[in-house]
């Protein structure tokens, strides 16, 4: 007799076979996600502590190193820079004369240099020197003299009412007039230390030329070297961060010395104008100030106010005027005109920069400090739209890898 519940089953139905399951080790244990240390076994949280006090130790010794060699350090960036300027140039070399090899590119551009430099010492430096030497005697002499411009200032803050502050400022002034004596004072009792100085200078400077020289011949060779540091997929992005960086270099310091000769000039121009003394020294101190950014224009200004203050005063108000207009000039004209290939910073972060690097490494810190400032900024940018890029361009091959997805079955079948 058949139980009543198998005479009801299908026919054509026969029992599935269960799925075998396959056993899994009772010792593994599997962490979950978020587990974290609780979940890790002591051998890999000692490893990882071992990998992080490593890594530490590295990066401090490392640091400790750099700080040791500093001085080695800051001449090799000098000559980074240099040889980013000088590179263009012996390229040039190189395409105009087929013949002429790398290293005596280099020479040649050595020894145009050197000549420029000399003629330029040979026939200004003279000239300079002596109006320097004449305008520090012009200042000490008029400063106190009877009718002269210290008591046409103190007429003007006893007219308003300001006495006290003008006592404050001659008492200020007369602190540093004194510091600054004892200081020249110093420096010319302290002979041996000064010829050290001069050594230590010329020493330097040889070895940043040198340095300069092997950088430049050897150029392609580290770039590759440097390139191939890095994937394939990755190279031809690395290499143009580099080119883009090195051209950023130039264009910034070529730029700059370009802004301060025309700066030098217009202002050697206005001081023959006006018939100021001194012109030549005044124009070249205007023109090595600017090399500062932002705040050198400013301070050049201040010593132009100054100087014609002690001469005739109206000619002090007519020196500012021109500042004032020079320097919407410079900022609104030749600056995005020189600059527009070399430098894409706001005036902002231009302005902490040079902060930064002259609180770090003085005149030649602010001086490197835009430049810096902007292969930062060409790395940041550059590597994020190149991640960007490369993201993009991943999703539809991971999209076309991935299997379709099965959608439910219609009402009709």
């Amino acid at each position: 007799m058949k139980d009543g519940n198998t005479s009801n089953k299908d026919p054509g139905t026969e029992p599935q076979p269960k799925p075998e399951t396959t056993p899994m080790a009772q010792n593994v244990s599997m962490p979950s996600q978020g587990a974290g240390w609780a979940g890790a076994s002591p051998t890999q949280v000692m490893r990882t502590v071992a990998i992080a006090l490593l890594t530490a130790a590295v990066v401090l010794g490392a640091l400790f190193l750099i700080w040791q060699l500093r001085t080695f350090v800051s001449w090799f960036v000098a000559a980074l820079f240099l040889a980013a300027v000088l590179n263009p140039l012996v390229n040039w070399f190189q395409r105009r004369h087929r013949l002429i090899k790398r290293p005596l590119a280099i020479g040649l551009t050595y020894v145009g240099l050197l000549v420029a430099l000399l003629l330029i010492v040979g026939i200004f430096l003279p000239v300079i020197v002596d109006q320097i030497n004449a305008l520090i005697k012009f200042i000490g002499g008029v400063q106190n003299a009877p009718g002269g411009p210290q008591d046409y200032i103190k007429g003007l803050f006893h007219h308003n009412g300001l006495d006290s502050l003008y006592q404050k400022l001659s008492a200020q002034a007369g602190n540093i007039q004194g510091q600054v004596q004892d200081l020249a004072k110093s420096v010319l009792s302290s002979t041996p230390e000064v010829i050290s100085g001069i050594g230590g200078f010329v020493a330097a400077l040889a070895t940043v030329l040198t340095l300069t020289f092997f950088l430049i011949l050897g150029s392609e060779r580290y770039l590759n070297v440097g390139v191939g540091l890095f994937s394939e997929t990755h190279r031809p992005f690395v290499r143009r961060l580099l080119s883009q960086s090195g051209q950023a270099v130039t264009g910034f310091v070529t730029g700059n010395l370009s802004i301060s000769a025309i700066c030098g000039v217009s202002t050697f121009i206005v001081l023959l104008v006006l018939g100021m003394p001194y012109a030549a020294a005044l124009a070249l101190l205007v023109a090595v100030l600017d090399l500062v950014p932002l705040v050198g224009a400013t301070l050049g200004g201040a010593l132009l106010v100054i100087v014609g203050l002690f001469v005739e005063p109206w000619k002090a108000v007519v020196l500012l005027i021109f500042i004032l207009v020079y320097q919407q000039v410079e900022s609104s004209v030749l600056q995005p005109l020189v600059y527009s290939r070399a430098v894409h910073l706001n005036g902002l972060v231009i302005l902490i920069a040079v902060l930064v690097g002259g609180m770090l490494l003085g005149i030649p810190g602010a001086l490197l400090a835009v430049p810096v400032a902007e292969i930062i900024r060409i790395v940041v940018t550059d590597l994020l739209a190149y991640r960007r890029t490369t993201k993009v361009t991943n999703e539809p091959a991971v999209a076309s890898l991935s299997p379709p997805s099965s959608s439910p079955p219609s009402a009709s079948e």
